[in-house]
């Protein structure tokens, strides 16, 4: 196995793109990806999509986009996982390379959630869940984070205003992010004041559903090491998978996929998590980002919580530093890819307003479902 950079990045804005169609968004980023990384072609494209065939009535869109940027008879189809469909995508770019089959691949992640509006969509995301034993009885990915939330407020007598911590760093930081959906400042106290999705998960909680594309170009280490100014190395890559049903897990409140998927990413790495100057987490939910700090084992179980004084940009533990998923939005299938230009962005010095210090390495987390799969991988400077 090759050592694998990345060598260009590109994403359009988040949020409700009513005249750009799917194939639009995605060789929008392509072309931005090829022109940060002064590339006319590429020789195969992995893309990340979750809900193309409910949502936007198209499947195929490896090949829909790869046509539609102009990109030739190239090797292209798209992957999925659910919500982390952009990071399987990665993890798929990532392999080619590493393999020597690929030299140059784009990862790219395209979704279009308001090709669906109200209940159509709310149907058309109920597909990652288990058909038979979730989604028939009407369960829905906010109610399944309401129960485990509920579940985890009674085991450690926590009350929702100790979760407002985590939003209100999402949108100080997304207020930064010129790309980002809502640009909005959450004020302490507002949160638990919210209206209710689903008790007691509210409108400040959860992450809103959005259109958007991202893609980074990958390529041989050791090529771009002599041709690239700043290339960021892949040094770990890690997919773990938990039950789809989460019913069906022993102890609901720990997610399994999350820690193992990041132990196999960082020790690929030959790094502890200590190293780790910031995090890009998959903050659908405050209690999706509580318990996987506690999985990734920067909080004693119970005490997650307890970090949103350390998350800050100027803080211990940088975290969703962009906006995360909350308050730059959710583009689903593009989530994942959307981390990992961003991360590029704060280890290439490049992140502007939200600029991290001496940003030295990352770990990004995308997650499917209620951390059913969980895709991490390590990124470092030179």
């Amino acid at each position: 196995m090759r050592p694998v950079a990345i060598i260009g990045v590109g994403m359009t804005p988040v949020g409700e793109h009513w005249d750009k169609s799917v194939r639009m968004l995605g060789a929008e980023a392509v072309q931005l990806a090829l022109a940060d990384a002064h590339l006319d072609a590429v020789e195969a494209l992995y893309l990340g999509n979750s809900y193309g065939t409910t949502f936007s009535s198209q499947s195929h869109l490896g090949a829909l986009v790869a046509d539609y940027a102009g990109l030739g008879n190239i090797e292209a189809y798209a992957v999925e996982a659910g919500d982390a469909s952009g990071g399987a995508a990665l993890r798929t770019g990532y392999l080619a390379v590493a393999s020597g089959a690929v030299n140059f691949a784009m990862v790219v992640g395209a979704e279009k959630s308001s090709d669906a509006i109200g209940s159509s969509r709310v149907e058309g995301r109920n597909v990652s869940l288990d058909a038979d034993f979730e989604s028939i009885h009407g369960a829905t990915l906010p109610a399944l984070a309401a129960m485990i939330m509920r579940r985890y407020m009674y085991e450690y007598g926590v009350e929702l205003s100790a979760f407002e911590g985590f939003s209100i760093n999402a949108h100080a930081n997304g207020k930064r992010n010129s790309l980002a959906m809502y640009r909005n400042i959450i004020k302490a106290g507002a949160f638990a004041k919210a209206p209710f999705v689903s008790d007691p998960v509210n409108l400040f909680d959860g992450a809103p559903d959005a259109d958007g594309a991202a893609a980074v170009i990958l390529a041989p280490l050791e090529w771009a090491m002599d041709r690239v100014s700043q290339p960021i190395k892949i040094a770990g890559s890690g997919v773990a998978t938990d039950t789809l049903a989460t019913h069906d897990r022993k102890d609901p409140l720990y997610l399994k996929a999350v820690a193992l998927s990041a132990q196999k990413a960082l020790l690929q790495a030959g790094k502890t998590r200590e190293e780790i100057s910031f995090l890009e987490l998959h903050d659908a939910f405050t209690i999706l980002t509580t318990l996987s700090l506690e999985a990734l084992g920067y909080a004693d179980r119970g005490a997650g919580w307890r970090m949103t004084d350390k998350i800050g940009l100027t803080g211990e533990l940088p975290i969703c530093t962009f906006g995360g998923l909350k308050s730059r939005g959710n583009p689903t299938g593009a989530t994942g890819v959307y981390q990992a230009v961003e991360a590029t962005l704060q280890l290439r010095g490049q992140a502007n307003e939200n600029q991290v210090n001496n940003a030295k390495s990352a770990l990004i987390q995308n997650l499917g479902g209620f951390a059913t799969t969980a895709i991490t991988h390590i990124l470092e400077t030179l």
